[in-house]
């Protein structure tokens, strides 16, 4: 593999014309007779100019160059027009270098923040052995222009108090450099701070600044801001909204017919066949009439309404309106025009299912989607799966099958319910939801049990901003009832008396929180997210609870309920390379802690490692607790795998291939404990020696991204199993890989 790289690398040179030098690039060196402020800075902003770009190398070669080079043969074969097209890049010669074209470009930079009379020049080293030149900008710089006041000029009026105020409030202090990049920045701070006060027909381009060096001798310059002349009168003077009309079933094709409207809150609601009540649409808008003109209060009102769930399209236009205004305000009227999406749908999948402890099978899922469903933005969502699954490993645990039912519903209602009233005014960025749902689950595994849960949740989702978002449900609970249990799975609970507790309490009542950062729908270089959850159980319903004769334990309504409480934390931070590569790393750390009623963390409660979503160099709920081995001769082994403790580190460098294919390199690490001893499971406890009783793994990945839709496969291997002997664990089994298959990106 080294020596094919390297004669790739070799190769590059025979392959460059006659009287051609590949161009590797270019340096700056910068002399000053004076300290600059922030010269990395500078420097920064001045290699930007420096072009053009090298051909980029990779582990010191040039793999995007040969693929060009392989291109130009006579006959190039299917497989190097391939690779050209979605990894070639065209040479980069000396002769492609116009240096005096440069040293202009950085003298005009340096001239855009403040340096004035420098010296710029340039020279080039060449190698004609490895065919390899460079290029070196030397840049002599003088001391640049500061600030020394900085005023508005005569301005007419109405515009003069306000351009004052702002001025007044700007950043620009004494001392600080001429700077152009500034100057551009100001002038949009400024348009922006007036458009929020009413001057809807203003425009950046109308302010003009002048410097004035006639006072000064040593580099110094007054800056005077003003308007250009000509600026049209409606520019200067603040707009008031005077009308809000509001199409709540806004249709492109009849937007000609007259239609009859309601007026409600001082708007006017356009509302074909009571579309939308318009008490329950009215505290999504935050345009009022008689307020001034305000950018920001119609970017709040979209994005409240877009967050519904019953609209597609979100339209607000302004229209000036021909009045008797005076020279000092104008008037605008204001429309919404709301597309509402389909009001039902329906959607099935069917899936072929693979998960990486050996069940397959198909699964059918049905979703049906009601929105707008009693005219105030509702959404009724009901789910129907079905899913069969068979173990096709070989040994004891072959033909072991799964059947799954499940049917769940949800109401979401875009505003809150509450038992007592909260005006809608006091969340600024959305309204919080209200959610309500139930389901049932119906699972039977063959030759082991059959388990029925109910659930039910009643609480709110709310995002404050852009990037977090609360979730919490007062109201939890959970119902599980096991019956059809086999003497194969009798025997395991016997062996086991935390497991057999686990399943023992069937009824869950408590509360959730969640609090959700995610940044990584930002821009940034750098992106975090963070989902830290707070599951709390049985505290309240334990004042209704009755104790039994013959038990220290209390139940409600005749079953067993569970006391707990749970804390996790789920942390990724992205760090962007370009080019469509990142390294992505993710660390989760959980605990759950029984107390009161309890003595073990119900079943559906507890953590487990392993799987396409977590170590995946080890199956699905096969890691852990601690050092424990679960072998392959126990049918219970893929269930009683768990702990109230789990941590877990990933990393991974994802990399573009062509087009969807994307590639990946990773290693994972992580397990689960015990916080108790448990003599069936030996070793499970947590301990200080944690760190070697880590799952640890390393594999490639392989994913096919189309428009956001992942399909992944990731093959890993481990290199540090806890399973085996202190001493014997550290050891890569690339014989012994896992094949995980899933649907998105693990984290």
């Amino acid at each position: 593999m080294i020596s094919a790289t390297l004669m790739v690398s070799c190769s590059i040179q025979k392959f460059i014309p006659e009287g051609e030098l590949l161009y590797t690039g270019a340096s700056l060196e910068i002399e000053s007779d004076t300290l600059i402020k922030n010269e990395e800075e500078l420097k920064t902003v001045l290699e930007e100019v420096l072009r053009p770009t090298p051909n980029k190398k990779f582990l010191g070669m040039y793999p995007k160059l040969y693929f060009y080079y392989k291109n130009q043969q006579e006959k190039p074969g299917f497989i190097n027009k391939l690779l050209f097209k979605n990894a070639g890049e065209k040479p980069v010669y000396l002769s492609d270098v116009k240096t005096f074209q440069i040293e202009e470009l950085l003298r005009n930079r340096l001239e855009n923040r403040g340096f004035y009379y420098n010296k710029a020049a340039s020279y080039t080293t060449e190698d004609d052995k490895k065919k390899r030149a460079s290029a070196t900008y030397t840049l002599k710089i003088s001391s640049p222009y500061v600030l020394e006041t900085y005023q508005l000029d005569t301005v007419a009026s109405p515009i003069y108090e306000d351009l004052k105020e702002l001025v007044t409030d700007s950043k620009f202090k004494k001392g600080m450099r001429y700077d152009l990049n500034a100057l551009q920045l100001e002038r949009e701070r400024i348009d922006s701070k007036l458009k929020q006060k009413g001057y809807y027909n203003f425009n950046p381009n109308f302010l003009l600044f002048e410097a004035d060096t006639n006072q000064y001798k040593n580099k110094r310059f007054d800056l005077f801001l003003t308007i250009k002349k000509d600026v049209p009168q409606k520019a200067i003077v603040p707009y008031t909204v005077s009308k809000v009309n509001v199409y709540s079933n806004y249709d492109l094709q009849n937007d000609s017919l007259q239609k009859e409207s309601v007026r409600y809150e001082n708007k006017n609601f356009v509302n074909d066949n009571d579309f939308f009540k318009p008490k329950y649409l009215d505290p999504f808008i935050t345009l009022e009439e008689g307020d001034l003109y305000n950018p920001i209060t119609s970017k709040n009102t979209a994005r409240r309404l877009s967050t519904i769930g019953a609209y597609k399209f979100v339209n607000i236009q302004y229209e000036e309106v021909d009045s008797m205004s005076t020279d000092s305000t104008r008037n605008l009227e204001a429309s919404i025009y709301l597309s509402p999406l389909n009001k039902r749908s329906i959607r099935a999948e069917l899936q072929a299912v693979t998960k990486s402890n050996n069940f397959a099978g198909p699964a059918l899922g049905f979703t049906f989607n009601n929105r707008n469903l009693y005219k105030g933005g509702e959404s009724l969502n009901i789910s129907a799966n079905i899913g069969y699954e068979v173990q096709i490993a070989s040994g004891t645990n072959a033909g072991l099958s799964s059947l799954e039912l499940s049917l769940k519903s949800s109401l979401i209602l875009p505003r809150l319910i509450a038992p007592i009233k909260i005006d809608s005014d006091v969340f600024e960025y959305t309204i919080p939801k209200t959610k309500i749902g139930v389901g049932a689950e119906f699972l039977n595994r063959s030759q082991l049990y059959t388990l029925l849960s109910g659930t039910g949740q009643f609480g709110y989702i709310w995002t404050a901003n852009k990037y977090v978002t609360h979730e919490v449900y007062p109201i939890s609970i959970n119902y599980t009832e096991l019956s059809n249990t086999t003497t194969e799975f009798d025997d395991i609970l016997a062996e086991n008396p935390f497991l057999q507790r686990s399943f023992e309490q069937q009824f869950i009542s408590g509360l959730t929180y969640s609090f959700i950062y995610n940044g990584l729908v930002s821009k940034k270089k750098n992106k975090f997210y963070i989902n830290s959850t707070v599951d709390i159980a049985g505290n309240s319903i334990s004042l209704l609870g009755q104790t039994q004769e013959g038990s220290t334990r209390k139940t409600f309504l005749g079953a067993e309920y569970a006391q707990y409480a749970k804390v996790d934390a789920d942390i990724r931070y992205h760090f962007n390379l370009g080019n469509e590569q990142k390294i992505a790393t993710r660390l989760f750390a959980g605990y759950g802690f029984a107390y009161g009623n309890s003595d073990v963390l119900p079943f559906i409660k507890q953590y487990f490692s392993g799987g396409p979503y977590s170590v995946r160099s080890f199956r699905i709920r096969s890691l852990g607790p601690g050092t424990f081995s679960g072998g392959s001769t126990n049918n219970g082994t893929f269930f009683d795998q768990t702990g109230n403790i789990r941590l877990e580190a990933n990393v991974e460098y994802r990399f573009p291939i062509f087009r969807y294919v994307k590639g990946a390199v990773f290693a994972d690490a992580g397990n689960i404990w015990l916080s108790k001893e448990n003599e069936a499971l030996p070793g499970g406890k947590f301990t200080s020696n944690f760190i070697n009783e880590l799952g640890i793994g390393a594999g490639i990945g392989l994913r096919v991204d189309i428009q956001g839709f992942v399909i992944r496969f990731d093959l890993a291997a481990p290199f540090q199993d806890p399973t085996a002997p202190e001493g014997e664990r550290f050891e890569f089994k690339v014989d012994e890989p896992v094949l995980n298959f899933a649907i998105g990106y693990p984290f």
